[in-house]
């Protein structure tokens, strides 16, 4: 059993999951006209509803915080979709994984059904994490100008210990949907996502860097379950790459 961190006191957790599961994807072109641009793979389409498969190092949509204005996944989704598609949630730049688009009738709606809605991620992390965990740890989002300490609930679920390093690679699934939760809460357990300029460790980000190449914050939106349609990602090929390095007796499992 693992435990649930509230109050300080132990509860059951839930069985750790297997490392399985491939989507299938599609491949939409880009234009001829912007060769430069990322290939967006749509994971799975339906009339009210989309997900796609977000790279690391791309942006949901622009933003006065985010600088100078460039090219988005908005604009991706756009150009092989065609316009009416509007993002129903964020991923940060450097996370990868599955984004929800939805049609502008239907934004409203699905924007409230996500607060139900099965989101999982995957992170490699400091230490070895070796049973699941349940947190209920408060996060304050600052990002509206208001101090705020809002509820914030994730399961943390092992998937492998690395034997070369001190590392875990694990699942997150998130209950609530504050900014930065699943990084958030994983520093809070003292397990921070490898890779995390913000709420890492500098000197361990730089050691994973140059030791296995790991150049990104290690966090993967692998699924999304909302209005009974799901998608899951497969995870980013430079994810793989240092996955395989870390966990040679589950290479297999990173197709």
């Amino acid at each position: 059993m693992g435990a649930r961190l509230q109050g300080g006191k132990a509860c059951p957790a839930r069985p750790c999951p297997t490392v399985a599961g491939v989507a299938t994807v599609r491949a939409v072109d880009r234009p001829a006209s912007l060769p430069h641009a990322p290939i967006l793979r749509v994971l799975a389409q339906h009339d009210d509803l989309c997900f796609v498969d977000k790279p690391a190092g791309l942006l949901v949509h622009n933003s006065t915080w985010a600088g100078p204005r460039e090219r988005t996944l908005v604009d991706e989704v756009e150009a092989a979709l065609g316009p009416g598609w509007h993002p129903l949630h964020r991923l940060d730049r450097q996370t990868s994984g599955v984004v929800a688009f939805a049609r502008r009738a239907e934004v409203a709606r699905l924007q409230a059904a996500l607060a139900a809605a099965d989101k999982r991620y995957w992170a490699l992390v400091r230490g070895h994490v070796r049973a699941p965990l349940e947190v209920d740890h408060a996060i304050v989002d600052d990002e509206d100008g208001e101090r705020v300490a809002r509820p914030a609930h994730s399961v943390v679920t092992p998937l492998l210990l690395s034997q070369v390093e001190r590392c875990s690679l694990v699942e997150v699934q998130l209950l609530t949907g504050r900014r930065h939760q699943a990084r958030r809460h994983l520093k809070h357990l003292a397990h921070p996502v490898l890779g995390d300029a913000t709420h890492g460790k500098g000197p361990l980000n730089r050691e994973y860097r140059e030791r296995y190449g790991l150049s990104r914050m290690a966090l993967h939106a692998r699924s999304l379950t909302l209005d009974g349609r799901s998608a899951t990602s497969p995870l980013a090929a430079e994810l793989v790459t240092v996955l395989r390095l870390l966990f040679a007796s589950a290479a297999d499992h990173f197709v």
